[in-house]
């Protein structure tokens, strides 16, 4: 029966979190793991992947519908088509109130708004993966940063221990050599 992987991380989980592994979440455990070995925790969103069809055509009517280009030229073909039937067809075809070009928008909206509805929910997704994604990078390097810093104060500790010593051993060194002053009667 093999260990139990989230075992392995409860000593940095309680340090770096302050829970155990079993508390931990799936991006947890992941950043705990990428720390522990020191690797790159950098990986792609999944909203990069191959699109398919209908995907690539939502993304592409949501990206010209929301666009000055779409807006203008639209407002240019409403302008030609008012201006066709009310002053330059002896016979309209759509005669005012444009009941024809109001069903035509109808249609157009009734097709269009799902459309980008749906580009807009695969943005919202890759968002959501995205910010998963920096929620990870983000704690890894947290964690990177308090365990520099616990680095740095042993290393200071380290330091001023062995000052410490040094000044110790100094002292020593001019206590014996009063010591044999005194005795050699120098010290009157």
């Amino acid at each position: 029966m093999s260990p139990d992987p989230r075992a392995e991380l409860d000593p940095a989980a309680r340090r770096w979190l302050g829970k155990d592994a079993e508390g931990l979440t799936e991006a947890e455990a992941r950043v705990l793991k990428h720390a522990r070995r020191r690797s790159v925790l950098i990986r792609r969103p999944a909203g990069d992947e191959q699109k398919t069809f209908g995907e690539s055509l939502a993304d592409q009517v949501a990206s010209f519908g929301g666009s000055w280009t779409f807006i203008i030229s639209f407002s240019v073909f409403l302008l030609l088509w008012a201006g066709a039937n009310l002053w330059l067809l002896s016979q309209p075809f759509d005669p005012y109130p444009f009941i024809f070009l109001n069903l035509m928008l109808s249609m157009l909206a009734a097709l269009q708004a799902p459309v980008i509805m749906m580009s807009q929910n695969r943005q919202a997704i890759k968002d959501r993966e995205n910010a998963a994604l920096d929620y990870e990078v983000n704690l890894k390097a947290e964690i990177e940063i308090m365990g520099l810093h616990e680095k740095l104060d042993r290393l200071r500790d380290e330091h001023i221990m062995t000052l410490i010593a040094k000044q110790q051993e100094q002292i020593d060194l001019l206590t014996s050599l009063v010591r044999k002053n005194d005795e050699l009667g120098g010290g009157r």
